[in-house]
C-alpha cells in the first residue's frame, strides 16, 4: 500500500481506554475483548441470526488515521444497510478488531474474528504487508471471503480475495500521459525502499518510455531518511521536469520542502505523487506542494460532478466530523465499495455460502459510490473504477482530468 506512513509498522502504545475515548466511530460499539468491538444492529430477525461482518484495520499504530477512516465507513455503510432492512431480511452485526500496525497482533485478532466471532466475510488490511500476513488466516485456514480495500501495487491473485482499490494500470495509464503533456518528458523517480515503489516504478518506467519520455534517475532511500540534498542536486542539475515521487512519511515532508527551497517549482518543475489525497495536504505548507498532481479513484471535489458522491460525503461528514477523513488514500472509498459489492453478491446468491457469494461477487456491480459506479472484472477479482487526476491549487485539490468511463485494472 502507498501511504504517508511506512509499511513496516510500529506497535502503538495507546491503551484500550485511550482508543475508546478517542475514536469517534466507537459510539455504539461494545468491547468484547482486548482490541475487539462489536456494533450490534438496532433490530433483530427472530427467525434468523444476524449476518456477521468482520473489519480488521489499524485503529491504533502508525497508520491509525487510515484504519479509523475504514472503521468509520464500515459503520456508516452497515447502518445504512440495516436501516433499509438488512440483507435477505437479516440485520448485519459488525465486528471490528484492531490490527494495530503490527502483523503479529493482526494475525491473532483476525483469528479471533473467524474462530470466536465466526464472521461471514472479512474486510480490511491497510498495507500490503498486512494483507499478506492475514490473507492465509482468512481464505485458507478460515475458508472465508476476504475483501482488500486499499490502493496497492497489484499482483494479488489469491482465490477468494477481492480487491476494491486502484492499481498501477488504472492510475499510471491516466497520469503519465497527462504529466508528459503538462509537465515534461524528463522524469525523476525518488522512492522509498519497499515493495510498492519498486513494483510501481517498474510499471511507470515502461509507460514513460512508451510515451516518449525519459527516466533520468530512479533511486531508493531508507524509509526514515529525511535529508535529500544529493537527490535534489541531481534533480536541479539534470533538468528533471517531473518528479514522480514515491517517498513516504516521514521522508516525504522534508523532501518536498527541500525541493521547494531549491527552486524546483519556480523553474517550472512538476511534482506528482499518486497516493496523495486530502489527508496528506497538511504535511507541507501549501506553497511547497502547489501544482502537485495526484491520481486516485476519488477526491472531495468529485462531489461537484457526482450527486451520489456528494450525498455519501455529506453523510460521512455529518456522522464523523473531525480529522478522520473519507479519502481514497485511506482506503475508505475501497471499503465503501467493497461492502456494497458484497451486499449485491449476497443478495444474488441468496445465502452466505462462500462459493456462491464468491461466484456472484465475481461479476458484481454498483451504480453509486464515492467517485461513481464500480464493477468487478469477471475472473480477475479486481474493480473497474473511475479515475481522476487532480492538481493542488492554493492548498486544495482541483480535478484536472477524468477517465473516459471505468478503467480496467488489468490484473490477474
Amino acid at each position: 500500500m502507498p501511504k504517508q506512513i511506512k509499511d513496516s509498522c510500529i506497535t502503538s502504545t495507546m491503551t484500550r481506554r485511550r482508543v475508546l475515548q478517542s475514536a469517534a466511530w466507537m459510539s455504539g460499539a461494545v468491547a468484547i475483548g482486548v482490541s475487539s468491538w462489536v456494533v450490534r444492529p438496532g433490530w433483530l430477525n427472530a427467525a434468523e441470526a444476524p449476518i456477521k461482518v468482520g473489519i480488521a484495520t489499524d485503529l491504533t499504530g502508525t497508520i491509525a488515521n487510515a484504519g479509523n477512516a475504514n472503521a468509520n465507513v464500515a459503520k456508516m455503510v452497515v447502518k445504512d444497510i440495516n436501516d433499509a432492512g438488512g440483507i435477505l431480511g437479516r440485520p448485519i452485526e459488525l465486528f471490528i478488531v484492531d490490527t494495530a500496525s503490527d502483523e503479529s497482533v493482526a494475525v491473532a485478532n483476525v483469528h479471533r474474528l473467524l474462530q470466536r466471532d465466526k464472521v461471514d466475510v472479512v474486510l480490511g488490511g491497510v498495507t500490503s504487508g498486512m494483507r499478506n500476513a492475514i490473507k492465509d488466516v482468512i481464505v485458507t485456514r478460515g475458508k472465508t471471503l476476504y475483501i482488500y480495500p486499499q490502493q496497492y501495487e497489484g499482483k494479488e491473485c489469491t482465490p477468494y480475495l477481492f480487491c476494491t482499490g486502484p492499481v498501477p494500470a488504472q492510475q499510471c495509464d491516466q497520469i503519465i500521459p497527462w504529466l508528459i503533456r503538462n509537465g515534461g518528458k524528463r522524469f525523476g523517480l525518488p522512492s522509498a525502499n519497499y515493495i510498492w515503489p519498486h513494483v510501481l516504478n517498474e510499471y511507470t518506467r515502461k509507460l514513460i518510455e512508451n510515451n516518449g519520455g525519459e527516466v533520468i534517475f530512479e533511486e531508493y532511500y531508507p524509509l526514515d531518511q529525511v535529508e535529500y540534498g544529493a537527490t535534489i542536486n541531481k534533480i536541479m542539475t539534470n533538468n528533471v521536469e517531473v518528479v514522480f515521487n514515491s517517498i513516504i512519511w516521514p521522508g516525504v515532508g522534508p523532501f518536498f520542502k527541500q525541493l521547494y527551497q531549491a527552486g524546483f517549482s519556480k523553474q517550472g518543475g512538476r511534482l506528482a505523487c499518486v497516493y496523495y489525497d486530502e489527508s496528506a495536504l497538511s504535511i507541507n505548507e501549501p506553497q511547497e506542494i502547489e501544482g502537485l498532481a495526484a491520481c486516485l479513484d476519488y477526491f472531495r471535489t468529485v462531489t461537484a460532478l457526482d450527486p451520489a458522491s456528494a450525498r455519501i460525503q455529506a453523510e460521512y461528514d455529518k456522522e464523523f466530523p473531525g480529522k478522520i477523513l473519507l479519502t481514497a488514500g485511506t482506503a475508505a472509498t475501497g471499503m465503501y465499495r467493497g461492502l456494497k459489492l458484497w451486499e449485491v453478491a449476497v443478495k444474488e446468491a441468496g445465502n452466505l455460502d462462500r462459493e456462491q457469494v464468491a461466484a456472484a461477487l465475481d461479476h458484481a456491480k454498483i451504480s453509486e459510490g464515492p467517485g461513481g459506479p464500480a464493477e468487478m472484472v469477471p475472473g480477475k477479482r479486481h474493480c473497474r473504477l473511475n479515475i481522476y487526476t487532480a492538481v493542488v491549487k492554493n492548498g486544495i485539490f482541483e480535478i484536472a482530468a477524468r477517465s473516459e468511463g471505468l478503467v480496467d485494472p488489468r490484473e490477474c
